[in-house]
């Protein structure tokens, strides 16, 4: 195995040190890859970052500014124990060796597009652009002065601006390159995105110097990659907000109410510029319950979390399924109020038995008769037997029918009949009903002629219709004008009354019911109260009843009165609003953005990836900063290749692929066979 040595400048957490440590290629029978020399970075904390994402010992804390540039971006002095780093502070750091491979990734704060041009000129930030050229200078020097050499490739990263906020730097290292035997190329157009088969379009501005006399053959650009869709990169990731598997970063920002519904309301694909085409006074934000409320499982699919709530109509969960074993037929469920036969085999046993649902029943032939055994359950007393005891039961539990012989007529012989008018009438009950006795009569006086008498009422002079079984839409008229009934106070009084208690009961009749009798009192001994918390609403400030299995409005108190308002436009937190297109529009955390820039998910020492002493903005910050390691890696590889070709003495090939530093720029022609 080869190992080439690398150090890299503005090393940051990590991301280029991850990459490169990564590129391996094997060329004539050899394996050859980096090996780390060190990162230097002003930020201490970055640096402990470094070494926690890399596993490896190497970041080293070094401000590279010269004291001028410190007071320019700083606004004051150093403090007494700040040192202006010299070559020696370099080559100590590179652990007096010429790295192989230098990279450098200085700040672009001050040659960003996101900062306005006035400030990009100011004295501060450009004594902050003057380190893209002093990390190289320092480093040459470094080499040159102590081990007599250069390094064999040098590469600066940056931000593609800086052609043109940065053109008097760029014009200066590449006249330092060139001065100590560099080949450069400078180039705004490559998409560390396509390089690493990221998640992302990430443009940027590289140089790639390759010393002619240690490399005289060329290096390749590295292949481009297909870029995966943002869903491929989070899909697999825990959901945002799980910092027990995603690590603290994997938390959700809180923001303000009305960027959330901001967020909702912009299509997906769109910015912020979406927001004035919408009709926002077409949208309403509805509360939905948590999927899974009075739903029905699949047979097939699998099974939702089973949680402490379960239960139909609860909020979180499933607990009925389709289960396509219940045996269904025309007429319904085969299996209810069924009675099953002794001889054969019994019916799925369910958790819920019942008659009502399952055959729950049996034809027991086991059960013989004796003396005793439910005696009067339906059955008739004969006028010669003991009557069986009086209960207070209802037909079905007590033999309270008789076989009477001394009946001899026939059964209700008068029901629904009609009596001559020159006959005796028959007995008057008190239950004279059409139903039970003759209580019609044949009365010959009555002219009816085309159910004359439908919905009539007669006149108490007039001949009455004839009294018919029928409807008086039938022509029945069974209405009449009495005038001898007067509307006297007290008539029909018991009708749905309440009595009081201090007053004298009603008469009692034989048809006690609410409709026809004052069978109700106003009991004002009555103090007891339903079930403790019916109805209740618990206070916020209050200690909440106890939760029981069955916690319910009606049964406890089970309803707060809540004070929290609706949100208003100022008002943080976390809230899951369902766009027009059905899904979530959210923010990414500062996890899933760590994972687009290609870090690993998790750290070398297993814990989920995350970065230490810093708040959630600075680690975003750094981040965003950091070279994707996929992208380094990749680059890494056509270096690591051009070096093993180099040793190789391969100074000249024929290759189709696009060379990445060639002095002379010779348009080959294609040949056409």
């Amino acid at each position: 195995m080869v190992e080439h040595t690398a150090a890299v400048l503005f090393g940051g957490i990590g991301g280029a040190s991850v990459g490169y440590m990564r590129s391996k290629i094997e060329y004539g029978g050899k394996i050859h890859k980096f090996r780390l020399l060190c990162s230097i970075d002003y930020d201490p904390v970055a640096c402990k970052n470094h070494d926690n994402i890399t596993g490896e010992n190497t970041a080293v804390v070094m401000d590279l500014f010269t004291r001028e540039q410190y007071i320019d971006w700083h606004g004051q002095e150093p403090p007494p124990e700040w040192q202006e780093a010299t070559p020696w502070d370099m080559w100590v750091a590179f652990g007096n060796q010429i790295p192989y491979f230098l990279f450098t990734s200085p700040p672009c704060k001050g040659l960003s597009a996101l900062l306005p041009k006035e400030s990009a000129e100011s004295k501060k930030y450009q004594a902050l652009n003057q380190l893209t050229l002093r990390g190289i200078e320092l480093s040459l020097r470094a080499c040159l002065e102590y081990g007599g050499g250069v390094p064999a490739f040098i590469q600066m990263e940056n931000v593609p601006r800086i052609l043109t906020r940065g053109k008097a730097l760029l014009k200066k290292i590449e006249k330092l390159l060139k001065k100590f035997g560099y080949e450069v190329n400078m180039r705004a157009d490559h998409n560390l995105g396509e390089i690493g088969g990221l998640g992302q379009n990430r443009v940027r501005f590289l140089i790639l110097a390759r010393h002619e006399v240690q490399v005289p053959n060329f290096v390749y650009i590295p292949p481009k990659k297909a870029l995966k869709t943002i869903g491929d990169i989070i899909g697999p990731l825990p959901m945002p907000g799980d910092t027990e598997t995603g690590g603290p970063l994997h938390r959700l920002p809180r923001l303000e109410w009305k960027t959330w519904v901001r967020l909702a309301l912009i299509k997906a694909g769109g910015d912020w510029r979406d927001l004035q085409n919408i009709p926002y006074e077409q949208y309403r934000i509805i509360h939905e319950p948590r999927s899974g409320a009075w739903g029905v499982e699949d047979w097939n699919d699998t099974g939702r979390t089973v949680t402490s709530t379960a239960g139909p109509g609860r909020s979180n969960g499933v607990s009925a399924l389709s289960d396509p074993r219940l045996s269904i037929n025309g007429a319904g469920k085969a299996n209810l109020y069924r009675v099953q036969s002794f001889e054969q085999p019994a019916d799925c046993i369910t958790g819920a038995v019942g008659p009502s649902n399952g055959a729950a029943s049996i034809s027991d032939p086991k059960l013989k008769h004796r003396e005793g055994r439910h005696p009067g359950v339906y059955r008739i007393v004969g006028p010669n037997e003991t009557a069986p005891c009086v209960t207070g039961t209802r037909f079905g539990s007590g033999a309270i029918a008789v076989a009477d012989p001394k009946v001899l007529t026939k059964l209700h012989p008068d029901s629904y009949g009609v009596q001559e008018w020159d006959s005796a009438s028959k007995t008057i009950r008190s239950a004279s009903r059409i139903m039970q006795s003759a209580a019609s009569i044949n009365d010959p006086r009555v002219v009816n002629q085309y159910h004359d008498g439908a919905y009539k009422v007669n006149e108490w002079e007039t001949t009455s219709p004839t009294v018919t079984t029928g409807s008086p839409s039938a022509g029945s008229g069974k209405i009449i004008s009495d005038p001898r009934i007067s509307d006297r106070p007290g008539r029909y009084t018991d009708k749905y009354r309440m009595q009081s208690m201090d007053q004298p009961a009603a008469t009692v009749t034989g048809v006690t019911d609410v409709q026809s009798g004052a069978q109700l009192v106003a009991d004002v001994r009555m103090n007891c109260s339903p079930r403790s918390g019916t109805m209740g609403v618990t206070a916020w400030e209050e200690t909440s009843p106890t939760v029981t299995g069955s916690s319910d409005i009606h049964s406890g108190s089970s309803a707060v009165a809540d004070p929290r308002p609706v949100p208003v436009d100022t008002d943080r937190g976390v809230w899951i609003i369902i766009a027009g297109d059905g899904t979530w529009h959210r923010p990414l955390t500062t996890y899933e953005l760590a994972m687009l820039q290609g870090f690993d998910t998790h750290l070398p020492d297993g814990r989920p990836f995350q970065l230490e002493g810093c708040s959630d903005a600075k680690a975003r910050e750094y981040i965003g900063n950091a070279v994707p390691p996929a992208s380094a890696e990749a680059m890494g590889m056509v270096i690591l290749l051009a070096a093993a070709k180099a040793e190789a003495n391969i100074g000249f090939e024929l290759s189709w692929e696009d060379i990445w530093v060639d002095s002379d720029r010779v348009e080959v022609p294609a040949l056409v066979h």
